[in-house]
């Protein structure tokens, strides 16, 4: 089956790729802007997945972006693209494990032990934003993935 360059799948795939990025950038810069929160380990390790997503999807959106304006096609070989769908949902179990761990501190934090009403100096509008920017930055993740999984079915 052969791939038409520039064929709205290149562009879907670009803008999954660009969106990723935005939105991961998003979500670490709002957990690393907030005050204590390398202090929790989850909120850690979601700041850690957050990095590596945003640095794996620039480095595909950049790819994406060269083939477009090259006009070379990124499916021409399928152990390349079996590869990249790998890492995908390597970094898809990453970000969702990471977005839910995230998520469960900060249910604790505000409906459990109320430490954001005890304490007003811990800043749980901002976790509570960059989980909600983690899950999306999942969900893009996700459908990338899936796609790609056809795409890989569609060669054999």
């Amino acid at each position: 089956m052969k791939r038409v360059v520039g064929s709205p799948g290149t562009w879907s795939g670009m803008a999954l790729r660009v969106s990723q990025c935005v939105f991961a950038a998003a979500s670490a810069a709002a957990m690393s802007s907030a005050f204590g929160s390398l202090n929790y380990s989850a909120y850690f390790y979601l700041d850690t997945a957050l990095v590596l997503q945003f640095l794996w999807s620039m480095g595909f959106a950049c790819q994406d972006i060269f083939a477009l304006r090259n006009k070379k096609d990124l499916h021409a070989e399928p152990e390349l693209v079996l590869l990249r769908v790998i890492g995908d949902w390597v970094l898809a179990i990453l970000m969702f494990s990471g977005s839910c761990a995230a998520a469960s501190v900060t249910i604790f934090f505000i409906k459990d032990v109320k430490f954001c009403a005890e304490y007003r100096r811990l800043p749980c509008g901002q976790f509570e934003l960059s989980v909600a920017l983690a899950f999306i930055t999942w969900s893009l993740q996700a459908a990338s993935s899936f796609s790609g999984l056809w795409l890989v079915v569609s060669f054999f």
